[in-house]
């Protein structure tokens, strides 16, 4: 592929990770400009790359370390350290290998897998919280439910329609929404979600195979996506970082 659609191809999971990262999507998307500036001036040098994914990345990462203030100062990440939560982030949401995770963030490989490795250990222990889960699929909610009781959170409803999705929320007050996009015939989980939001202050992370329509910068996006199907780390460092910088 060209430089171009290399690019194009690999930008939606770039703006995905920033804004976990971040936790907010124009500040996310503002540090993307500003890399996507840095490997224009560079083209040459890397579509030499064999990988589009390792300059991609590590200019965002780059430009995310001299950008301080784009780092949210809670005490609730303070649970992982920055580096530990950029390679769950970059290994489990965007299922970049672990070598290369270490290189876009100019690690020792060793000294990257070890951190990893801990940042695995300490994601069980952090904070729970109470999990609305709106999935029209009886045995995907089921897999779903297992994997957020895993991950240390309560599972307080499962909402298999629009309708449903908001009368649980009202009465259980949840401290996440795990949400697909399509209820089937249940109606939309993204209108569910934006009932809801009108009248709770809770994060949210959609769960869809086709993130790619979510992710396209036309219009406000969620600031967590996960793509179906996940692996567990997935939705447990994207859980910890919605409710983290939600706070």
């Amino acid at each position: 592929m060209t430089f171009k659609d290399d690019l194009l191809f690999y930008l939606p999971g770039l703006r995905r990770y920033a804004r976990a990262l971040v936790g907010d999507q124009a500040k996310g998307d503002a540090i993307v400009k500003a890399a996507v500036g840095d490997l224009l001036a560079a083209a040459d040098a890397v579509s030499s790359e064999p990988d589009f994914r390792l300059p991609l990345y590590r200019a965002f990462n780059h430009r995310f370390a001299a950008d301080k203030a784009s780092a949210p100062a809670r005490p609730e990440l303070a649970v992982l350290s920055l580096i530990e939560r950029q390679l769950l982030l970059l290994t489990a949401l965007e299922s970049l290998p672990d070598t290369l995770a270490a290189a876009t963030l100019d690690l020792d490989p060793f000294d990257s897998r070890e951190r990893l490795a801990a940042a695995r250990t300490k994601l069980k222990a952090a904070a729970a919280t109470d999990v609305l889960i709106i999935e029209d699929e009886p045995i995907i909610a089921f897999d779903i439910a297992q994997i957020v009781r895993t991950s240390g959170h309560r599972v307080v409803g499962i909402a298999a329609t629009r309708a449903d999705a908001v009368k649980q929320a009202r009465e259980k007050r949840p401290g996440l929404l795990l949400a697909d996009i399509n209820l089937g015939e249940g109606g939309s989980g993204s209108d569910a979600v934006t009932e809801i939001l009108r009248s709770i202050d809770v994060p949210v992370i959609f769960v869809t195979a086709y993130p790619e329509r979510l992710l396209t910068g036309e219009r406000s996006e969620p600031a967590f996506v996960i793509t179906k199907p996940f692996e567990p780390m997935a939705l447990a460092i994207a859980t910890f970082q919605a409710v983290a910088t939600s706070r």
